[in-house]
């Protein structure tokens, strides 16, 4: 039975490892499809759309793997936490890698229209955000650290509202003749692209708290539809209304 636990913890931590492989090459990504978008790099941009197979691929092999250790090793408690989380947590991965690819996909679309300085000074900090968010959701992962996990969500309000921000500066551009509204209008979806892969490095340090203390966040909402008291007020209390 030892040796069991042994053969599962070992494939454990290599796929631990493989995780953060994954993980290292959504990091890479952002800036090299900011950059494309900027440059108007159309190899670039290309380059790592066809790179996206691999990371299909390895995600895939990555769930696999945990499906055949939950069925052959039938893990419990903080284990079966581990299987789990990284389960969740690679299909985050996956998504923000589908998210940079847009981004170069929407550097096709807008190539050849030059940008407003705002704005590019706007999708390079919207990038730069972006990357350090993966990356410190990656840190809090490899090192089960759920305290720098939980500091995510206030990262991520930055990037919201660099994105608020960018959907401003576009208005204002149009409406002062510097950009073409179609170009505008991808532009706002590149932002919300930015946004998103945030949001994925948050749902990421959701599940590092998870593996770890076997907290969820969806455990609030739940405990608030089991006492008949839903709302969004997060945090302010629920007031029934006059009958």
């Amino acid at each position: 039975m030892d040796e069991l636990r042994k053969g599962f913890h070992h494939e454990l931590d290599d796929i631990r490892q493989e995780v953060a492989r994954l993980a290292a090459m959504v990091i890479e990504a952002v800036p090299r499809s900011t950059a494309a978008l900027l440059a108007g790099d159309l190899a670039g941009a290309e380059a790592l759309i066809g790179a996206d197979d691999e990371i299909d691929a390895r995600s895939i092999e990555i769930e696999e793997r945990c499906y055949q250790l939950l069925a052959l090793q039938a893990p419990v408690a903080g284990d079966l936490r581990q299987v789990v989380a990284v389960v969740k947590m690679v299909a985050e991965i996956e998504r923000s890698a589908d998210l940079t690819v847009n981004i170069c996909k929407a550097a096709r679309r807008i190539y050849g229209h030059t940008l407003d300085p705002r704005l590019r000074g706007l999708l390079q900090q919207m990038g730069e955000q972006a990357q350090q968010l993966f990356a410190a959701a990656l840190e809090s992962f490899e090192q089960n650290d759920p305290v720098k996990a939980a500091a995510l969500d206030d990262m991520d309000g930055f990037l919201d509202g660099l994105q608020k921000e960018m959907v401003q500066a576009i208005l204002v551009a149009h409406a002062a003749g510097k950009i073409d509204i179609q170009v505008g209008i991808q532009l706002a979806v590149v932002a919300r692209f930015y946004e998103r892969i945030g949001d994925h490095a948050v749902n990421i340090g959701e599940r590092v708290r998870y593996l770890v203390t076997g907290w969820l966040p969806e455990h609030k909402g739940a405990a608030r539809f089991a006492g008949g008291k839903q709302d969004d007020t997060d945090g302010i209390p629920f007031i029934e209304p006059p009958k």
